[in-house]
């Protein structure tokens, strides 16, 4: 893997330039920050995957300018042009203060963090549908622009993040994604965009880990809620061996599960780990 501030092709896009990894590490590694280690690869097939085999100390961060086997949940692919957006894996180790049936909110945490990162630092609206992936609205439409996958490895969890950035139209993997660009965000320039989400994530995750891992008492759980468009909604739960639950979403719960209220007046909670497809009921 050659690092991003190395020579080669790294200018081959002027509308797409490389990472300052320089100024990235000087802004971000600070003495008694969660920031701990950054480093930036031109090139990999996953970070998650990378970080979780390299061990080591918290706050660690990885960034690939592209990902060739980037994952998501349920080990969906997820691919984008070079330095057409964030791809980033953050290693986070709660401690004995947290315990660990709470460690299922990293991944919603992760969410709010960038979520309210990028309302402020890029001017886009981001909502998030549960319970992981990143909504801008283009045009009238709701498109997912990014994702983020939770692995725990021993005391640790990896935490990757994914977010499109520049894709235009005619780059989308899916006619239903989008990116920053197209829901006309204010700011395309990764580096500020990066500084923002990292900063945005280490606040609230030391807010979570000081309350215990309470997603109630350091004000998760109201966050997430008031961001989430899956809230309100009439949803399908596609469960494995072809089950399904259709109800209406009406919360999400203290373990982080979805609440589904059925047509018979039963509350359902739902795990992520559960759900293969979260849909419209609808669709």
């Amino acid at each position: 893997m050659t690092p991003s501030d190395a020579s080669g092709n790294r200018w081959s896009d002027l509308d797409r330039p490389p990472l300052n990894a320089t100024a990235l590490r000087r802004g971000l590694l600070r003495p008694g920050g969660l920031w701990t280690s950054f480093d930036v690869v031109q090139r990999t097939g996953s970070t998650n995957t990378d970080l979780v085999a390299a061990g080591g100390e918290e706050g660690a961060v990885l960034v690939a300018e592209e990902q060739s086997a980037g994952r998501g949940r349920l080990d969906r692919t997820w691919s984008a042009p070079p330095r057409s957006g964030l791809f980033f894996s953050v290693r986070l180790t709660p401690g004995p203060g947290v315990p660990p049936e709470r460690w299922g909110w990293l991944p919603l945490l992760a969410g709010v963090a960038t979520a309210t990162a990028l309302s402020a630092a890029a001017g886009v609206d981001t909502a998030l549908k549960w319970p992981n992936d990143l909504l801008v609205t283009v045009g009238d439409e709701e498109r997912k622009t990014g994702g983020i996958l939770a692995e725990r490895t021993g005391d640790s969890v990896v935490v990757g993040i994914g977010l499109n950035v520049s894709l235009r139209a005619d780059e989308l993997p899916v006619p239903g994604a989008g990116s920053l660009a197209l829901a006309g965000a204010e700011v395309l320039d990764r580096d500020p965009l990066l500084r923002a989400v990292l900063r945005s994530l280490a606040d609230w995750y030391e807010r979570w880990r000081a309350a215990g891992g309470d997603p109630a008492r350091c004000g998760l759980q109201e966050t997430y809620a008031a961001g989430c468009a899956t809230l309100g909604r009439t949803v399908r739960a596609e469960l494995p061996g072809g089950q399904a639950l259709v109800g209406e979403a009406v919360a999400v719960d203290g373990d982080g599960r979805l609440v589904l209220a059925t047509a018979d007046g039963v509350q359902q909670p739902v795990g992520a780990g559960d759900v293969i497809h979260l849909r419209p009921a609808g669709s």
